[in-house]
C-alpha cells in the first residue's frame, strides 16, 4: 500500500459511536479526548499521512451516533474494506466505521446535507434503570404523552428556535426548519424522533427539557407556544441530559449515492 503523490481522493465514512466515552465531537486545543481526535488519529495511521476530517454535524459530550457522516481527503490508495477494517482495528473501541465509499471531490459532509435525524430515548419512573444509564434520558416525573405531542406539533415548520438555543451556539441564524416530529411508545418509555434541515447547539436537548415540563404539568401547551414565540432562553426549562440523544441519519441529494443505514434493533425502531 504505497501512497500516490498525485491528487488526493475524497472518502466519506458513516460512523457509530458511544458519546459517553468522549468529551464531544470537536477536537480541542487542550487535548481532551474527543471523537474527532480519536478518529483522525486512526485514519491517519491507516493512511500513513496526516488526515483531517469534516463532519456532518458536531455532537456534544454524552451524545451518541448510529449514522454520523464525515469526509476526508487522502493520497493513500486503500480499498473500501481497508478503510473500514483498518480504521476499526486501530480506533478506540467506542467508535466504529460502518461504511466507507469514495465520493466526488466536491462532496461536503456538512454543507451538502439537507437534513439531520435525531432520536431521543426517554425513561420515566421512580427509579432509574441502571441498565439504561448513558443510553436513555430519565425523569422521575409521570408524563402526559398527549400533552407532549400537542406541544411538539407546534415546532413543525420554519421557526426561530432561539428559545431552544444554547448561549454557546455559533450558528449564524436561529431560524431552522423542522420537517417532522414524532413521539411514540408509552409514558414510562418513549422515543422522540426529530427530522430537520439543521439543529442549533443543544436544540434537541432543550426541546426535550421543555416537553418534559409539559408532560409533567409544569408548563402548559399554551406556555410552550409562548416559549417558542419568546425567542429567548431566559424563562425556558433547563437543558435535558445528553444520555438519550442519538444522531441517527443525515440526508444527502441522490447524486452522491449516500444512504443512511437502518436503525440498529437495540434502539427500539418500532416502538
Amino acid at each position: 500500500m504505497i501512497n500516490n503523490p498525485s491528487s488526493p481522493q475524497r472518502w466519506a465514512l458513516t460512523l457509530a459511536y458511544n458519546g459517553a466515552y468522549f468529551h464531544g465531537w470537536q477536537k480541542q486545543p487542550d487535548g481532551v479526548y474527543t471523537v474527532q481526535a480519536a478518529l483522525e488519529a486512526a485514519i491517519s495511521e491507516v493512511a500513513a499521512e496526516a488526515v483531517g476530517i469534516t463532519v456532518a454535524g458536531r455532537t456534544d459530550a454524552g451524545v451518541h451516533a448510529t449514522a454520523q457522516v464525515v469526509h476526508f481527503d487522502t493520497h493513500a490508495r486503500r480499498s473500501e474494506q481497508a478503510w473500514v477494517r483498518g480504521v476499526n482495528t486501530v480506533a478506540d473501541k467506542h467508535v466504529r466505521v460502518l461504511t466507507a465509499q469514495p465520493v466526488v471531490a466536491h462532496f461536503h459532509a456538512r454543507f451538502d446535507a439537507f437534513g439531520r435525524r435525531y432520536r431521543y430515548v426517554l425513561e420515566s419512573g421512580r427509579v432509574r434503570s441502571p441498565l439504561l444509564r448513558g443510553r436513555a434520558g430519565w425523569t422521575h416525573l409521570p408524563l402526559d404523552m398527549a400533552a407532549m405531542r400537542e406541544a411538539a406539533a407546534l415546532l413543525v415548520g420554519e421557526h426561530d428556535f432561539s428559545s431552544f438555543r444554547s448561549s454557546a451556539c455559533q450558528a449564524k441564524s436561529p431560524i431552522k426548519t423542522l420537517y417532522n416530529i414524532r413521539l411514540a411508545g408509552s409514558p414510562a418509555f418513549m422515543v422522540l424522533d426529530l427530522h430537520g434541515n439543521a439543529f442549533l447547539h443543544n436544540m434537541v436537548r432543550n426541546i426535550v427539557g421543555a416537553l418534559v415540563y409539559v408532560g409533567s404539568g409544569k408548563l402548559s401547551v399554551a406556555g410552550f407556544a409562548d416559549l417558542l414565540a419568546a425567542r429567548s432562553r431566559q424563562t425556558a426549562p433547563p437543558t435535558f441530559m445528553p444520555d438519550g440523544l442519538y444522531l441517527v441519519g443525515v440526508d444527502y441529494p441522490p447524486e452522491f449515492g449516500m444512504s443512511t443505514p437502518p436503525l440498529p434493533p437495540w434502539l427500539w425502531p418500532d416502538i
